[in-house]
């Protein structure tokens, strides 16, 4: 069994927490669309989502205080991490009930493949695997293209074998955000409340992940919540039928319009602007333009 975690920022620090519990229910039928059954879906957040959950699906209620003033979604780091990592933290006490293989932490805004269950039952024992190849979608325009390094970019990235976590058996869901930062340690700030370096950080601790052979996970963009503020531009794909399918994706366009803005002048002349950006920047050019 496979246990996907995720968190809810706190609603003091979000845009619209209507629009955040609209992502997140377009996520929860995304990630409980799996081919194999084989899984179960947990959710943290101080306050509970007004929608029906899914099947499969449960919802851990916390009181923890707004890491930060009311600033919308763009917190400072360290506040976020926190929030964040002690949530995810609240999140595997109440998976330990399950007796999970596997743990997948998954941002509450993205989508993933409809593959990762029964890959995991797939590959029973193995230590875990890393999403280095996945998409970058806009929730506004319905394009997408492919994104390197995907597991330094998007933090739903992760598929790891659940002793890695070292979950404490005597501490109990109710626990406080303290009693929970003092029992995960190192790891809240390392895999649970972050992840570019999450790779790195389990190899040092004898947790190898393998590749995933797919492109197992969606950062979802252009949603007017995303912590990083990121947006994408420039050439792209519009989203098609295999690509909805196994992702659990609902385009906002009709395909015309996703057409047009995957490839129209739009497109063309934000990739152009990009391009000659890095041109300027390369080390070779710059000097080359120096009196």
């Amino acid at each position: 069994m496979i246990a996907f975690v995720t968190s809810l920022r706190h609603p003091q620090n979000s845009a619209d927490y209507d629009r955040v519990e609209s992502l997140l229910q377009e996520t929860l039928a995304s990630v409980t669309n799996q081919d194999l059954d084989d899984y179960v879906v947990i959710v943290v957040g101080n306050k509970r989502p007004v929608f029906a959950l899914p099947p499969r699906v449960y919802f851990v209620e916390v009181d923890f205080p707004a890491p930060a003033p009311p600033s919308g979604p763009q917190t400072d780091l360290n506040s976020f991490v926190w929030d964040k990592g002690t949530k995810i933290g609240a999140g595997l006490l109440r998976a330990r009930d399950f007796t999970p293989d596997y743990v997948m932490i998954f941002d509450a805004d993205d989508y993933v493949s409809r593959r990762i269950a029964d890959h995991a039952a797939l590959h029973d024992g193995q230590p875990g695997w890393v999403v280095e190849r996945g998409w970058i979608y806009s929730h506004a325009t319905g394009v997408y293209r492919a994104v390197g390094d995907f597991h330094r970019t998007c933090g739903t990235c992760h598929i790891v074998r659940w002793d890695a976590y070292e979950v404490p058996e005597g501490l109990a869901v109710s626990a406080t955000q303290s009693e929970i930062a003092d029992a995960f340690g190192d790891r809240l700030s390392r895999i649970l409340g972050a992840h570019r370096n999450a790779r790195t950080w389990l190899a040092e601790q004898g947790w190898q992940l393998e590749p995933l052979p797919f492109k197992g996970a969606v950062y979802n963009v252009d949603t007017g919540e995303n912590h990083s503020g990121k947006g994408l531009s420039g050439l792209s794909w519009p989203a098609s039928a295999r690509f909805t399918h196994e992702f659990g994706v609902v385009p906002p366009r009709r395909m015309r319009d996703r057409v047009i803005a995957a490839v129209g002048p739009t497109a063309i002349a934000a990739t152009a602007r990009r391009v000659l950006g890095r041109i300027v920047r390369r080390p070779e050019i710059a000097s080359a333009q120096q009196p």
